[in-house]
């Protein structure tokens, strides 16, 4: 892995361009399962019915001067250094989204922030965690609820994408330590919600080479967080893991183990 803030060959094309007891518990608080086994999945199981591509390192497959797609960008994986502690200037990223139902009974504003220097693409987090949020299959809930990004003004949380160093100080202010295992947080304190940049760029062995699934899982589980959904364990043996269990870390307990989920609600 290259040293602090490296940047892959694909940054050179790419334009830079509530609330309950559990919320605050981001990834960190597991009394049900001791975190040494954090590592133990093997890694590699994908969604049923899915085909997985492997993900890429890099450039995408168009060449030197082709825009990579969105697909393409969720298929790739960022280089970036496991104890990177950034600027921790946290930029908003410009323009606006529309809530997907302006209709749904709350229209959530939130804002997103990437720490500068990073070297990832911050249009496309934001793009990311706009589509993830508004996707059917997520906290939506038949339209109990919606999401509109905002760069300025009003909002009610701020999702943030940050260094490992940057993210631990964050969680550390609601009295959370993420730096044993590495992950994000809801940092319930404050505005903003965690997200790991490595985590983000890399990915966890639960989920294998699906990386776009993980983002999608990542953003899901944090903001269910902010939401007030605290953590919950595996179900049944092969079921759907639930989006609040901690994914980044394992996919078993209680001696059944369930399959990688990004989402609230699969099956819509």
């Amino acid at each position: 892995m290259a040293a602090a803030a490296a940047v892959t060959a694909l940054a050179v094309f790419i334009a830079v361009r509530g609330v309950g007891p559990d919320a605050a518990s981001g990834d960190v608080a597991d009394a049900e399962r001791p975190s040494a086994e954090a590592g133990e999945q093997s890694g590699g199981e994908q969604r049923v019915g899915e085909v997985l591509p492997e993900p890429r390192q890099g450039a995408p497959s168009g060449g030197a001067d082709a825009e990579p797609t969105y697909d393409e960008l969720m298929h790739t994986l960022f280089e970036l250094d496991p104890e990177l502690t950034g600027s921790g200037e946290l930029v908003p990223v410009g323009g606006s989204d529309a809530a997907a139902d302006p209709e749904a009974a709350t229209v959530l504003r939130y804002r997103v922030d990437v720490e500068e220097g990073l070297g990832l693409d911050p249009e496309f987090f934001a793009e990311v965690v706009h589509r993830t949020l508004n996707d059917q299959r997520g906290w939506g809930n038949a339209g109990e609820r919606s999401f509109a990004r905002v760069s300025a003004g009003d909002h009610d949380f701020v999702v943030t994408l940050a260094s490992p160093g940057t993210t631990a100080d964050w969680c550390a202010r609601s009295g959370l330590d993420i730096t044993e295992d590495n992950v994000s947080c809801n940092s319930s304190s404050t505005e903003r919600v965690m997200i790991n940049a490595w985590r983000w760029a890399q990915g966890s062995e639960t989920y294998g080479n699906d990386i776009g699934g993980y983002r999608e899982m990542l953003v899901n589980h944090e903001v269910g967080h902010r939401l007030g959904y605290g953590h919950v364990l595996c179900p049944g043996e092969g079921e759907p893991a639930p989006v609040m269990m901690q994914q980044t870390k394992f996919l078993d307990s209680n001696g059944v183990t369930c399959r990688p989920n990004p989402w609230p609600h699969p099956e819509n």
